[in-house]
């Protein structure tokens, strides 16, 4: 399991899951379940705080459909 180390100010568990796995919808929840008491750190993670990514694969994307086709 990949670990990261936050080394600039303003990170957000939202900022660090967009970074690395390019989306956040599903990976927040993720990030935050690794790692208990990160959420309870406040909105911004401290300077040299270590968060465990856990690996997540790519769900299938849904079908869309256009009404005037």
């Amino acid at each position: 399991m990949p670990t990261v180390e936050i080394r600039s100010q303003d990170m957000t568990v939202d900022l660090v899951c967009h970074r690395f796995y390019g989306r956040t919808r599903g990976t927040t929840e993720r990030v935050l379940d690794e790692n208990p008491g990160l959420a309870a750190q406040g909105p911004f993670i401290p300077l040299g705080t270590r968060i465990l990514l856990p690996e997540i694969t790519n769900s299938p994307t849904k079908a869309t459909r256009n009404l005037w086709d």
